[in-house]
């Protein structure tokens, strides 16, 4: 496993440590989960109600994916069930989030 960044978690008054994979959000796994559940239910509901979709917010989604599976290969060996379990749940959800935007009429606000 990877080592972890220098430091703690932005969040007061959380001590845990941030995952290389996370080192540019500087969150530890846990909030790093919290905040993302949270924009994916987000953006599910802008979906559900026909509003536009930001450029940002699917690259915003598309890295957190990606810090998923980097936080899925680095925990492989040594692997927190709760934390992996949660981890999965979010990339399935965002799957799911891939399919709706493709089967519905989803328009993207992209940026200039």
């Amino acid at each position: 496993m990877n080592a972890p960044v220098p430091g703690n978690c932005l969040r007061a008054p959380c001590e845990k440590s941030i995952p290389a994979a996370l080192s540019t959000e500087r969150l530890c796994l846990d909030h790093f989960l919290d905040e993302a559940f949270l924009r994916t239910d987000q953006t599910f509901d802008q979906c559900r109600e026909g509003r536009a979709m930001k450029s940002t917010d699917l690259e915003w989604l598309l890295a957190d994916a990606l810090a998923i599976v980097q936080n899925l290969e680095e925990g492989a060996g040594e692997p927190n069930p709760e934390q992996r379990d949660r981890m999965l749940e979010l990339l399935l959800l965002l799957a799911n989030l891939h399919e709706y935007v493709a089967h519905h009429s989803i328009r993207l606000n992209r940026l200039a």
